[in-house]
């Protein structure tokens, strides 16, 4: 049972590490390959350098996002996903699939939601 509220609790705080639109853009622009800071920066549009690195860092934490540093002068960081952070990927594009399938269904939903 306790192993049990653990892998709950673990799942709750990556849940709100990955369900923000800029963990789940950096995710996305990283499937695609490796990248490096400036690039992915570029690739992210509309981010802080401050949010994309605090971003970065809680990903790499979380095994979603994997950081290499290479020493050269000045050194170079290049950030790409690990087989997790595949994974995950995945399974933004199937909700992204998802939405694209039910776009008529929600749309129509709210429409009737907000006319109430």
């Amino acid at each position: 049972m306790h192993a049990m509220v653990h892998i709950n609790s673990l799942a709750r705080e990556i849940f709100t590490h990955i369900a923000n639109k800029w963990a789940l853009l950096i995710v996305n622009a990283l499937g695609d390959g490796t990248l490096r800071f400036t690039h992915l920066h570029t690739a992210v549009q509309g981010i802080s350098h401050k949010m994309l690195a605090q971003t970065l860092r809680t990903l790499e934490r979380d095994g979603v996002v994997d950081r290499r540093v290479y020493a050269t002068v000045p050194p170079r960081v290049e950030y790409s996903l690990t087989e997790a952070g595949r994974g995950l990927r995945d399974t933004v594009n199937e909700m992204c699939t998802w939405t694209r399938q039910h776009a008529r269904h929600i749309e129509a939903a709210r429409r009737h939601f907000d006319g109430q």
